[in-house]
């Protein structure tokens, strides 16, 4: 009886504080329509077999010459300056030239030979001695992207913070100061949000998530990712969207943190047309790759 008791009033401060944990920003919002029903394509409109791959300027100018809104991924080289690459490390698709080729060489599953090290391992200038993929697009930089987009199309900016370093936030944001587009922020990282909120609460910003021990169990079985999964730490960073796995739309912080809090959802990465049909039911926002949306760039 006495177990039962305890556990009647417990289980009541234990939900509260769930729900504490998790609430996101709930007053003082910034701006969100110019985002909501936008489909924004995956690190422009690429094709990776193409002459436009990933993360390039010729996607981005694919996506802004469509009318598409671009989502993106910036980190910081080894002196300092913003870029445009998803993988912290490089292998995957940074190449060198031909006959450049050395001996230790990162030799990726399908037999290619990627760049061995990370981004922040090259100067800016080193960097640009790579190509992506089959291209001769080279990694442009952050600058170098604002300039083309100039406001044209909506952009959602991912920070890329593998540990504890904010510094691409501070460089991020001082370009992003005299940039005159619409545009929102997000990071899988929560200390990229916390320095947002902390620095540039005008900025609408959003945390990143995933159902992380389902996509790799044997990587992703800490404590760390079980409260990233159920978006525990938005008590500290507040954010004004979630960007979750689409497949799991499910998840009960985020279907609380939309239908509770009436807080804003992103879906990634979306591959189809019957995975966006789909995902209309459950959010606001669209991240998608592998195809062009038949209704265009806005629901």
């Amino acid at each position: 009886m006495l177990f039962i008791k305890v556990l009647c009033i417990l289980a009541p401060i234990m939900v509260v504080l769930y729900l504490l944990m998790i609430m996101p920003r709930v007053v003082h919002k910034p701006d969100r329509l110019p985002h909501v029903g936008v489909r924004y394509a995956h690190r422009g409109l690429h094709d990776n077999t193409s002459m436009a791959p990933e993360n390039t300027m010729a996607a981005f100018k694919k996506a802004v010459d469509a009318g598409y809104g671009i989502e993106c991924d910036v980190q910081l080289t080894k002196d300092g300056i913003p870029v445009i690459f998803h993988d912290f490390t490089l292998a995957r698709v940074a190449r060198y030239e031909k006959g450049e080729v050395p001996s230790d060489a990162v030799r990726n599953s399908d037999g290619t030979f990627g760049v061995k090290g990370k981004v922040v391992d090259y100067t800016y200038e080193e960097l640009q001695r790579f190509h992506i993929l089959d291209s001769v697009e080279k990694i442009p930089t952050f600058e170098d992207f604002l300039a083309l987009v100039d406001g044209k199309v909506p952009l959602i900016v991912e920070l890329k913070i593998e540990f504890k370093d904010c510094g691409v936030c501070r460089k991020v944001n001082k370009l992003l100061e005299s940039y005159k587009g619409v545009y929102c922020i997000e990071s899988f990282n929560p200390l990229g949000l916390l320095w947002y909120r902390k620095h540039r609460p005008d900025i609408m910003r959003g945390q990143l998530s995933d159902e992380f021990h389902k996509e790799s169990p044997s990587e992703f079985n800490s404590f760390l990712y079980f409260t990233l999964t159920n978006l525990m730490f938005n008590f500290l960073t507040r954010p004004d969207f979630i960007a979750y796995n689409h497949k799991y739309a499910g998840n009960l912080s985020l279907w609380l943190c939309r239908h509770l809090y009436k807080n804003v959802t992103a879906a990634w990465t979306i591959k189809n047309e019957e995975e966006l049909v789909r995902a209309e039911q459950n959010f606001d926002i669209f991240i998608f790759d592998s195809f062009i949306p038949a209704r265009g760039p806005k629901v």
